[in-house]
């Protein structure tokens, strides 16, 4: 009974908006509400090519796509970075739930208010350059609010904690003897972290990176609130073609398109799990 109502719920809320989703990428747009006609008529089969074929020829979405790509494996990689270095000192720590509180503290304020800090510290007249100009470190403000860099700040603070907790998970019961025989042998401190630690870790690693490299690729909200406006990621074209525009057809091929790009690392991560 527990099974069905599961294998229910996932045909309800995953499988049947992802077969709309695919199915409306292949409609037409037309006035009305939905503006999409869909691809199955009276006559069977009248599928439209047109939404892909201008996400191929368009250099507009591939741009965005490629962008989006490189900007979500560039924020993972960081938060894999600095997430590792904090899951090991609160896997070693006294009260770990303490310090994972405080890990997750960020996910207690409202995401716009985090987003209007940063916009408050990293704007001219802001916090940081007030204060490097005090210090005379500078003499004009720096730009730092709308570019890629105050991009990337606002989205590694976001899902660094989504690094950090399966990091810390498989961390916390790591055999620990095995670092000490290593030490023992005379390995040192780095050695014993890159040779023993780090292939210990290595699954929730990978596991760390796709929890953050999927829902960056999808990105909108930090890129139109921090990056620069010329600076177009795949999740604010596929909003734009949903609400401005309303090209429905497009909007889901170009959704269909980004999820299955993100499938392949997750299907390549199922494969090296079934193989270890």
């Amino acid at each position: 009974m527990i099974r069905a109502a599961a294998w229910a719920a996932l045909l309800l809320l995953v499988a049947a908006p992802l077969v709309i989703i695919v199915a409306m990428g292949f409609g037409t747009t037309a006035p009305g509400v939905p503006p999409v006609v869909p691809p199955l008529g009276a006559a069977g089969w009248q599928g439209s090519l047109e939404a892909w074929g201008l996400l191929f020829a368009d250099t507009y979405y591939l741009d965005a796509m490629l962008r989006s790509l490189r900007l979500a494996g560039i924020t993972a990689t960081l938060c894999l970075v600095l997430g590792f270095g904090m899951a090991l000192g609160i896997a070693s720590a006294r009260s770990p739930g303490l310090w994972l509180a405080l890990v997750l503290l960020p996910f207690w304020a409202g995401f716009v208010l985090r987003l209007a800090a940063w916009v408050g510290l990293l704007r001219d007249g802001g916090w940081i350059n007030a204060t490097l100009t005090q210090l005379g470190l500078i003499s004009e403000p720096w730009q730092m609010l709308y570019t890629e860099g105050a991009m990337l700040l606002g989205m590694v603070h976001a899902y660094l904690p989504l690094a950090v907790l399966p990091l810390t998970a498989t961390l916390a019961k790591r055999d620990i003897r095995l670092e000490e025989a290593a030490a023992d042998l005379g390995a040192g401190r780095w050695v014993v972290c890159f040779t023993v630690t780090l292939p210990l870790a290595a699954p929730a690693a990978a596991a760390a990176f796709l929890l953050v490299f999927i829902p960056a690729a999808g990105e909108v909200v930090i890129p139109e609130v921090l990056g620069a406006p010329d600076s177009v990621l795949i999740g604010a074209a596929i909003w734009g073609e949903f609400f401005q525009t309303r090209d429905w057809p497009a909007a889901a091929a170009l959704s269909t398109a980004l999820l299955a790009l993100l499938l392949l690392p997750i299907a390549l991560y199922q494969r090296l799990s079934v193989a270890r």
